[in-house]
């Protein structure tokens, strides 16, 4: 079972106001992830929210998500990350993380993500690359939730994977999508622009 934990917890100091939560084609951008996560083959699919978590729950009503609520937000990524590992079913036996303001990411990519890593499970993650570049959503295997119980401050999955090239699996993928994250007003508005 390989689950999946949406990120949705920061300040958005970047942005100014809740990022998260910023309209992009009619929907809030967290809403956008939630609804690819739930189209991808990836189960449960956990939130994990912070900052403003009443209004994050109402952005995404109805659809079929667990919440977790993380009290230490305001010290870094690494403590959101943490909890949600913390909160997985034992039988899950990898995660893939998305990040809540990365919503241009399709499912097929979480998808083609799970799918290399499942035939790949000597591996201790996954990650989607394009030109060479590592980009989102990364999977991590059970074998290293204890090194993310480790990490401290806005680390994420990434600090922990650059020490170990060797055991993490590079997925080629054609959508720059999981390199766009949209947590400046600028990257915003060349979304809406491009009519992402």
């Amino acid at each position: 079972m390989i689950g999946a934990i949406i990120l949705a917890a920061g300040r958005s100091t970047r942005m100014g106001s809740n990022k998260l939560l910023e309209d992009l084609n009619g929907k809030p951008l967290v809403r956008h992830v939630a609804e690819a996560a739930l189209a991808s083959k990836a189960r449960p699919i956990l939130v994990v929210t912070g900052h403003q978590p009443e209004r994050l729950s109402a952005a995404l009503e109805g659809l079929p998500l667990a919440f977790i609520h993380n009290p230490d937000f305001a010290d870094g990524l690494s403590t959101s990350l943490k909890t949600g590992i913390a909160t997985l079913p034992a039988e899950v036996t990898a995660v893939v993380v998305l990040l809540g303001d990365m919503p241009l990411i399709p499912s097929a990519a979480i998808d083609q993500v799970i799918t290399a890593f499942q035939a790949a499970p000597e591996k201790r993650a996954a990650v989607p690359v394009l030109g060479g570049e590592w980009g989102n959503p990364v999977l991590l295997s059970r074998a290293l939730f204890d090194e993310v119980a480790k990490l401290q401050g806005d680390a994420g999955a990434r600090k922990l994977l650059q020490g170990l090239a060797g055991d993490v699996l590079e997925v080629p993928v054609a959508s720059d999508a999981v390199l766009i994250d949209l947590d400046t007003p600028e990257a915003l508005a060349k979304a809406r622009f491009k009519g992402a």
